[in-house]
């Protein structure tokens, strides 16, 4: 079949590598000038476990088969990857119900070397840690995002898919059989059409003929906001707190050089996303060192500045309960051939190899 794959995130590009082994002749429109531009960029590049994900959810399915795919697919490609390990720490008594849950959860979503430690046991493996207890999940890491969609990227071309940037697309309707699609006023047919847009997957949806409004998901936009640490890394692990309204809350992480960095918080947007929302607030800063200095005191005043930030593609908001991914085919909107996926924001990129086959599956079904 030749298919087309529309947004070149980690997503597409694993959707589109998946499709492209399997012979079909594929075609990657992303409306920028490259690969992973937008909420693939602007990620903590964790591979998570997947500890917090509803039983039977996609997310959970995902996120544990991907991250297995994942981890598989550095060493055999060379891209940078390693399991750091991760602490996800309660500093009360609730909490620790709390972290107790999510070692459950973890442990029916199938995650493997669960440990529940005493905050004795947790401080002896990260001495600035203040908390009650831990979860120890040694196999949640980090990886190189962008060497990661470099890596798909060269297999979508070795296996003779084309990527094609600065190609938004305007419109498209399934007629005579085929998959007219409408760039910049030039019609091309295809015979199956993956919508992985991410933040744009609804306004792509609204230009498909035919995709009926009820089977759009809304789309809540969740800033999220990162501030760096300067100097030398107090923790070899990740470090989390308990999870918050809307988010994993202000954890710290690492990079692959050592560098520790703290977010995402949460952030609720109105409107659509625009450059501005791009911008960190310093003055951010403060509620950052509070919930920080839950789990580690000594946080020296004014080592945090203000690094980075992303938007996550959510669909349900405040208050409301985390939605799953959805991956939406002819039984759901009624179009042949056509596949739409919403709401891919975390666990998005550890899943990505795993949600490309099932794409890739949904396609061929």
């Amino acid at each position: 079949m030749d298919i087309l794959v529309i947004g070149a995130g980690v997503v597409g590009l694993a959707s589109a590598r998946s499709l492209a082994r399997r012979g079909h002749s594929v075609v990657l429109a992303e409306r920028t000038a490259g690969i992973g531009a937008g909420v693939s960029s602007r990620n903590s590049e964790v591979v998570h476990a997947g500890l917090y994900y509803p039983t039977g959810s996609l997310k959970a399915r995902h996120c544990v088969a991907g991250r297995r795919m994942l981890y598989a697919y550095c060493a055999e490609r060379g891209v940078p990857a390693r399991k750091v390990g991760k602490l996800i720490v309660a500093t009360t008594a609730a909490e620790a119900e709390k972290v107790a849950a999510i070692h459950a959860q973890g442990e029916t979503n199938g995650v493997e070397d669960l440990h529940l430690l005493s905050g004795e046991e947790a401080r002896a493996m990260e001495p600035a840690l203040a908390c009650v207890g831990a979860l120890h999940s040694p196999q949640t890491g980090i990886v190189d995002s962008h060497a990661l969609m470099l890596a798909l990227q060269g297999e979508i071309e070795d296996h003779g898919g084309m990527l094609a940037f600065l190609t938004p697309i305007d419109r498209l309707a399934h007629r005579d059989g085929a998959w007219e699609v409408v760039v910049e006023g030039e019609a091309h047919r295809f015979d199956a059409v993956v919508n992985a847009a991410a933040l744009g997957a609804q306004a792509i949806a609204r230009t498909t003929e035919g995709f009926p409004e009820a089977a759009i998901p809304k789309l809540v936009l969740a800033k999220g906001n990162y501030f760096a640490c300067a100097g030398r890394p107090a923790f070899g692990r990740l470090i989390y707190p308990a999870p918050v309204d809307g988010g994993l809350g202000v954890h710290l992480t690492l990079d692959l050089a050592g560098r520790m960095r703290f977010g995402p918080d949460v952030e609720w947007l109105d409107g659509q996303e625009d450059e501005a929302d791009y911008d960190v607030d310093p003055r951010r800063a403060e509620s950052f060192y509070a919930a920080i200095r839950r789990y580690w005191p000594a946080l020296p005043d004014g080592a945090l500045t203000a690094d980075y930030c992303g938007i996550r593609p959510k669909l349900t908001g405040p208050g409301e309960p985390a939605a799953d991914f959805v991956i939406s085919g002819e039984a759901e909107h009624g179009l042949p051939r056509h596949v739409a996926l919403f709401g891919i924001e975390s666990p998005g990129l550890t899943s990505a190899l795993s949600l490309g086959e099932a794409v890739a599956d949904a396609v061929e079904g």
